[in-house]
């Protein structure tokens, strides 16, 4: 996302190049995250009954996702999120959208410093660093060690490298998923756990974290205008929705079924590490914050830079020192709060709500609104999303915050 999006008009239409199964790798990609580490603990927080709950939204977000393409064809000028929410609510619901998807990519980003040093932690439980009279345990060295990895992947200023590494995000998950899947196969866990049908006390949390596995929202238009044949649209958005919820139902089901209720907030921290399988899974989920992390905050980077005066923003120092402030601040928000499942579930309830339920709600009616009058049952429906993704949003920010404050 560019910053000087601001300041530029709505651009010229374009033909796309992306052919249908191309778009369809893209789609899938976009969906399939960090939520596959956290979807049995979502899981086991709801129980086996929250998986209506987990359809429930994987069909309200495909709907959504719908709808941003609907809003894209009342104006072919529509290239990117951005624009939508500009031709719906002019400059301030650019700017507002703008702050929300790079709120959401600053979490992502200290959320994969977690993931890491857990994971790292789990490979290496006695490892610590002293120096002096202080002393970091695994998990808290495990960050700051990671983040000295990361670092020089902030300095690039082309990503094309990582973005070709990162769009293995795919094959990255399958392999985890069929890694963990042998475990329980061939390493003797098996598959025995019944689990508890329904856990009302944690549900709000299940639903934050379910919601997560569908945030690729932000991405839709620019997958949209990539496409040469933009009508198979709907076609690439169901197959992608399809693959993204059957592998995100799987990893949940087969995790669940393996460790029931004592499953960790992430899958991989509760193998054995002792097995291969084991290890490969857990190497695998290593290699996602390296290759995504500058990704993740690039674009956030991008946009301090373009709220300065000319006479800075072009200048490599003060870019070197924006990315580095970022770094830090990260690694001190990932050192100070070191609560995997409770940063996802506030992205999820927060976040993931805004840009995957709410705004795609109120950029279609405001939109539709200036070609025809009155109410239909689509509208009606269209308020029961929104009205569905406040309550998540209030009942998710209120548990996750509950949950990490105590």
């Amino acid at each position: 996302m560019a910053n000087n999006e601001l300041r530029i008009p709505l651009q010229t239409p374009t033909t796309g190049s992306s052919n249908f199964l191309k778009a369809c790798f893209n789609g899938t990609n976009a969906f399939l995250g960090i939520g596959l580490m956290t979807v049995p603990y979502a899981l086991s927080s709801g129980g086996w009954l929250s998986l209506i709950l987990f359809f429930l939204i994987a069909i309200m977000t495909f709907y959504t996702g719908i709808l941003l393409k609907q809003c894209m064809e009342v104006d072919p000028s529509i290239r990117s999120y951005l624009d939508i929410a500009e031709r719906a609510f002019g400059k301030k619901g650019r700017i507002i959208v703008m702050i929300i998807m790079n709120s959401e990519l600053y979490l992502v980003a200290i959320g994969l410093l977690i993931l890491e040093g857990d994971n790292l932690h789990k490979l290496f439980p006695k490892f610590m660093i002293k120096l002096g009279e202080l002393t970091m345990d695994g998990r808290q060295s495990f960050v700051l060690i990671t983040a000295l990895i990361i670092f020089p992947s902030m300095l690039l200023t082309d990503l094309s490298l990582l973005s070709y590494v990162s769009a293995t995000g795919v094959f990255s998950c399958l392999i985890i998923l069929v890694s963990i899947f042998c475990v329980g196969l061939f390493n003797g866990v098996g598959f025995h756990k019944r689990g508890t049908l329904l856990n009302v006390k944690s549900l709000s949390t299940a639903v934050s974290l379910y919601i997560v596995c569908f945030a690729g929202h932000p991405v839709i238009p620019s997958i949209y205008t990539s496409m040469r044949n933009t009508y198979q649209f709907s076609k690439v958005l169901l197959f992608s929705f399809i693959l993204t919820a059957f592998t995100y139902l799987a990893m949940a089901m087969v995790g669940y079924l393996m460790y029931g209720d004592s499953v960790e907030s992430q899958i991989t921290l509760s193998l054995p590490t002792n097995k291969v399988l084991s290890e490969v899974a857990i190497y695998t989920t290593l290699l996602i914050p390296i290759t995504r992390y500058a990704l993740m905050l690039t674009p956030v980077a991008t946009a301090i830079e373009g709220g300065l005066s000319e006479n800075y923003k072009n200048q490599r120092s003060v870019r070197l020192m924006i990315r580095v402030g970022l770094l830090i601040s990260t690694v001190i928000v990932a050192y100070v709060f070191p609560y995997y499942e409770s940063l996802i579930a506030i992205v999820g309830s927060i976040f993931v709500v805004s840009a995957s339920f709410l705004l795609p709600c109120l950029c279609y009616l405001k939109i539709s609104s200036d070609l025809r009058c009155g109410w239909n049952c689509e509208q009606m429906g269209i308020v029961g999303i929104f009205v569905f993704g406040i309550l998540a949003g209030v009942l998710g920010t209120y548990s996750s915050v509950y949950d990490l404050v105590t």
